[in-house]
């Protein structure tokens, strides 16, 4: 049996300025989760260009992409993805290690973005020891400690209850409003509405781009 090509995104032409809040929206399949990792530079496109800070990423060595997904790019994850055997504090304070900066530095910066998600009575506590929405806060905290300029967020409120969910998307519009670059995966209408620009994708392509006003800011 012969193997089928099976091509993720198709003709896609997106252009996100610094600073724009943007979800991309579709059904399961129609490759926003694909374009989620070219983003950030996770996976690489079999053909086309990929430019980020005008620099074509698909030219970049593996040092340089290493550099640019630990210190350009924040990532949140659905799952949030945190070392159970470390505290809050020390999970913010991860990517700090890698950055090469001085323990004492790293405590600094991390308790610092701890208070800014909420959690400075939360930062010696491990991951099963806090709710859903204290381990995203956690996260959140974590993609921010390094002051990327793009803030990556897939499906970030999947599972979360509604009041959490919204208590989340409050903290990505103040990063927003901060000067970072805020790009969500999510199929969730309310949760895209928070977004001034949605994107829907379908079979691999661009179906609509509509910018908006985003929602009403929620009192946390």
């Amino acid at each position: 049996m012969g193997l089928q090509l099976i091509a993720a995104l198709k003709d896609v032409s997106l252009s996100i300025e610094k600073n724009e809040y943007v979800a991309l929206m579709g059904p399961s399949g129609s490759g926003k989760s694909t374009l989620m990792n070219i983003l950030g530079c996770l996976d690489t496109p079999s053909s086309g260009s990929y430019k980020l800070n005008g620099t074509e990423v698909s030219e970049m060595s593996d040092d340089e992409l290493a550099h640019v997904r630990n210190k350009e790019i924040g990532f949140v994850f659905q799952t949030f993805n945190l070392l159970p055997r470390l505290t809050a504090l020390e999970n913010v304070a991860l990517p700090l290690v890698y950055a090469g900066m001085s323990s004492n530095d790293r405590r600094i910066r991390a308790e610092e973005v701890m208070g800014m998600v909420g959690l400075a009575d939360r930062m010696k506590h491990k991951p099963n020891e806090l709710s859903g929405g204290q381990r995203q806060r956690v996260a959140i905290a974590r993609a921010v400690v390094n002051n990327p300029s793009i803030i990556l967020a897939d499906e970030p409120t999947g599972n979360l209850d509604t009041k959490t969910s919204y208590e989340i998307m409050d903290i990505f519009a103040e990063i927003n409003k901060k000067g970072n670059t805020v790009i969500l995966v999510t199929h969730e209408e309310d949760i895209a509405r928070h977004a001034r620009r949605v994107l829907r994708l379908r079979d691999g392509l661009i179906e609509t781009d509509v910018k908006s006003e985003p929602v009403i800011k929620n009192a946390l």
